[in-house]
C-alpha cells in the first residue's frame, strides 16, 4: 500500500476488510486486462478518498468484522466468498447508508484509474483543458425563459 501508515485513517485490519469489499464490488478481469478495485494503487486512492468519511468507514468496517465474528466465529477477511457475500447482503438490507458510501467512493476512484480508463477506450486525462465535444441541443427551448425577463431582485 502506498499510503503512509500514519496518514491512513483506518487500521490495517480495516484496510484488509475494505480490500475484500472492494474486490467484491469490482473484481479484476483477465478478459479485459484490468485490475480489481482491490489493486494496491486503487486501494491507496480509495483510502485517501475515504478520509472524508473516516469515522463512518471505521464504524462500518468494524461492523462487518463484528457480524462475521457473531455469525461465523471468524473475522471477515478469513471467510470464503459466499459467506462474505451473505454479510454484504445483510448490510445492504440493514446498513444501506454505509454500503452507498462504500460503493460511491470505490466506483468514483476506480474509474479514475488510468488502466481502467484506457480499457474503456477513453483518454486517461482530465476532461479539461482539452474538453470533450458535447452534442448541441435545441437552444430555442430557452426562449420562454428569456422572454420572461428578470424575475429576481437586484442586490444593492
Amino acid at each position: 500500500m502506498n499510503t503512509i501508515t500514519t496518514d491512513n485513517p483506518i487500521s490495517s485490519e480495516q484496510t484488509s476488510i475494505l480490500a475484500c469489499l472492494a474486490s467484491i464490488l469490482i473484481p479484476a478481469s483477465d478478459k479485459y486486462d484490468i485490475p480489481g478495485a482491490d489493486d494496491e494503487t486503487i486501494m491507496s486512492d480509495i483510502i485517501s478518498a475515504a478520509r472524508e468519511h473516516a469515522e463512518s468507514f471505521k464504524t462500518g468496517l468494524d461492523a462487518f468484522d463484528a457480524y462475521a465474528q457473531s455469525e461465523f466465529d471468524t473475522d471477515f477477511v478469513s471467510l470464503d466468498h459466499d459467506d462474505r457475500m451473505a454479510i454484504v447482503e445483510h448490510f445492504q438490507d440493514n446498513a444501506p447508508h454505509f454500503i452507498h458510501a462504500l460503493v460511491s467512493v470505490t466506483v468514483s476512484v476506480y474509474y479514475q484509474d488510468t488502466r481502467v480508463m484506457k480499457s474503456l477506450g477513453l483518454e486517461a486525462r482530465p476532461p479539461f483543458p482539452e474538453g470533450y465535444e458535447l452534442p448541441q441541443g435545441d437552444w430555442s427551448m430557452l426562449d420562454p425563459v428569456k422572454e420572461r425577463g428578470e424575475i429576481w431582485r437586484k442586490a444593492d
